[in-house]
């Protein structure tokens, strides 16, 4: 069975007078362990999509089933369980907390989904040294590095241990030898059956993904597979 299914969906924002479709008459799927590229130009319905898939946003028409399950006809508190135990995000800009410590900002969602102190610690513990953070946990997101401060904005996406991560210009803040380790670090966590679904402006970085799907005025322009090696 697809993770991912959308049939249909249509996205318009009211601007003013004027309607923008964002998205139109999108029909995707998304195998478990996919790893994908999304890729366009500005303007084009790439973080819409996404906004989508994450269930930040809802369609305006058409359905997204989530491993299964018609995920659009949810309330918003049940969005926000799926949202919070199966899916991770990371951000261009990070988006960590600047008065908690690294460790403090991994821990959020396992404080969030009520997981024991016991728990909490030793599972972000973990997770520092994973993501070689563990001489860095006390250390606020000023005192990191951008290879850091994503290192730990992954862990923090990663710690629930969701079935898809979803990476929006994940590499678009840092220089490329620093990029090209956070994308490495990506593709590591796919190989262990992680769902990855990347949006880019970076052909360097939409080129390496199992798939490529290419937006054009919020329709699926194409959508191709690169030839196993």
């Amino acid at each position: 069975m697809a993770q991912i299914e959308l049939d249909n969906i249509q996205r318009i924002f009211q601007l003013g007078d004027s309607e923008v479709h964002a998205l139109q008459d999108v029909q995707l799927r998304i195998d478990a362990g996919e790893y994908v590229s999304v890729m366009g130009p500005s303007g084009s319905g790439k973080s819409t999509l996404l906004n989508l898939l994450g269930l930040l946003d809802r369609p305006n028409d058409g359905h997204y089933r989530l491993e299964g399950r018609d995920v659009t006809t949810l309330s918003a508190d049940e969005q926000a369980r799926v949202r919070r135990e199966r899916i991770g995000f990371v951000f261009q800009s990070f988006h960590l907390v600047p008065r908690l410590t690294a460790e403090e900002n991994i821990a959020l969602p396992l404080l969030l989904a009520g997981i024991s102190p016991h728990d909490r610690k030793a599972r972000v513990a973990q997770a520092l040294d994973d993501f070689g953070l563990a001489k860095r946990g006390d250390h606020r997101p000023d005192q990191l590095s951008g290879g850091q401060r994503q290192r730990v904005a992954i862990a923090r996406a990663t710690i629930m241990q969701p079935a898809m991560l979803l990476a929006d210009e994940p590499t678009g803040n840092l220089d490329r030898a620093t990029g090209e380790e956070v994308t490495q670090l990506l593709e590591a966590l796919n190989g262990r059956g992680v769902t990855l679904i990347v949006v880019t402006h970076d052909p360097h970085m939409g080129e390496r993904a199992q798939r490529q799907i290419r937006m054009e005025d919020g329709r699926i322009d194409s959508d191709s597979k690169r030839p196993a090696p």
